[in-house]
């Protein structure tokens, strides 16, 4: 069965007091939406959808069950990927830069369930806060409407073939208003590139990535 395919099984609830309500991502790289539950399980599906290796996503598709001295224990983990050589991937996400000894407990024999199975198990935790704003803007032209087409493409690959601050590229390419959405959508799927670990800024460094 495609797990990445599969709906999930049941919703993230709603809890009051939290300050991100549950909700749904449309990903670019499968075209579907995907059901997030929180603040960080949102911010790595972000993160995830710009990820090269990864051709699919989905949340809570499959719950684990095992047995323990007390009876059977369960778990759905929150998300699960595809990875672009087939290998599967189950996810958690946790907003703290530590596991308590239940989390590690948990995740240990969750580990071990995927090693059996050929697959892997990532447990994600906070993302430097400056690279999380600018893929957090890029994220807002991954839609395919913001390509810009053929030709706009092209041009942005030759205004970058080396190195440049990316207002110049811009205004050698054509109109701001039209080049930068192409600009940010390139960035998001990785056709340019540019540090983003540092504040994106009119000045900064943009280049073509080599072509695969």
């Amino acid at each position: 069965m495609a797990f990445e395919w599969c709906p999930p099984l049941q919703p993230f609830p709603a809890r009051k007091g939290k300050r991100l309500a549950p909700g749904w991502w449309w990903s670019s790289t499968t075209g579907r939406l995907v059901h997030y539950g929180s603040a960080a399980m949102r911010l790595h599906v972000m993160l995830l959808d710009r990820d090269s290796r990864v051709s699919g996503l989905a949340a809570r598709p499959l719950e684990l069950r095992w047995r323990v001295p007390s009876g059977v224990r369960a778990h759905a983990p929150q998300l699960m990927l595809r990875l672009a050589g087939g290998q599967g991937v189950l996810v958690d996400c946790t907003a703290r830069g530590e596991l308590s000894r239940r989390q590690r407990s948990l995740a240990a024999v969750v580990e071990k369930i995927c090693t059996a199975a050929g697959w892997q198990y990532w447990v994600l935790g906070p993302v430097d806060p400056i690279y999380r704003r600018n893929v957090t803007w890029l994220a807002g032209y991954r839609h395919p409407r913001h390509h810009g087409g053929r030709l706009l493409t092209a041009a942005l690959q030759e205004a970058f073939a080396e190195p440049a601050p990316l207002w110049e590229g811009v205004r050698r390419v054509g109109d701001p208003l039209v080049v930068l959405p192409a600009l940010f959508h390139a960035l998001w799927v990785g056709r340019l590139a540019a540090d983003l670990g540092v504040p994106m800024h009119e000045r900064m460094p943009v280049w073509a990535q080599a072509a695969e």
